[in-house]
């Protein structure tokens, strides 16, 4: 993959995440910003180093993309996005925690299906690609043993990106990591398009 056609990948992660932000800053009740600042292609055994290392910080829900191309979506909630969304969805006091009830499971797997249900239809759109998300879930336990069956003998070729969350109430941003999982046919099809159209002229202007 070129220098060039990276960044066109990140300029269309970046519309699909612009509707995301939107409706994310409903759920927030502040202004949000989702932007992509990186894009990294790893191997199967970095990733899963870099899973486990999120998964001690964070809360992982997962959704799959299905139809055309085949992939899986890992998103993971801070205990400071724990509690901050829990004040302002759920009316609750809570600490920094990655411990969650039923009511923040709940409210985290419908931000997550938001984000990147938005992000699936504006890729479909962009890319022409009948594809869709399934329900995200809450895995429990290890994630990187159950990514295993989605890298048999390296067999993907994951695209991995980061999502930063800034609210307009905060000089700081927190980063809400998002990883991105396509098999290695799949990664194929996705340069084969952006190679077939100009994305730099009337894709990327439309």
């Amino acid at each position: 993959m070129t220098e060039l056609e990276r960044d066109i990948i990140r300029e269309i992660l970046n519309i699909g995440l612009a509707r995301a932000a939107d409706s994310f800053a409903v759920i927030a009740q502040e202004r949000v910003l989702l932007e992509v600042p990186n894009i990294d292609l790893l191997m199967s055994d970095d990733i899963l180093h870099r899973v486990r290392e999120y998964q001690t910080r964070h809360v992982p829900i997962q959704s799959d993309i299905r139809g055309d191309f085949n992939g899986t979506t890992l998103m993971f909630f801070s205990g400071q996005h724990v509690q901050r969304l829990s004040r302002v969805c759920l009316r609750m006091q809570t600490p920094e925690t990655l411990e969650l009830n039923e009511l923040q499971e709940s409210l985290l797997l419908e931000i997550s299906n938001i984000i990147t249900g938005a992000l699936v239809t504006q890729l479909a759109n962009i890319l022409k690609a009948n594809i869709y998300g399934a329900p995200p879930v809450a895995p429990k336990g290890d994630i990187a043993e159950n990514l295993q069956s989605l890298l048999p003998a390296q067999q993907l070729q994951p695209l991995i990106f980061s999502v930063i969350t800034q609210f307009s109430d905060r000089d700081n941003t927190v980063e809400l990591p998002l990883m991105l999982f396509f098999d290695r046919v799949t990664f194929q099809k996705i340069l084969e398009i952006i190679r077939s159209y100009d994305f730099l002229g009337s894709q990327m202007s439309a």
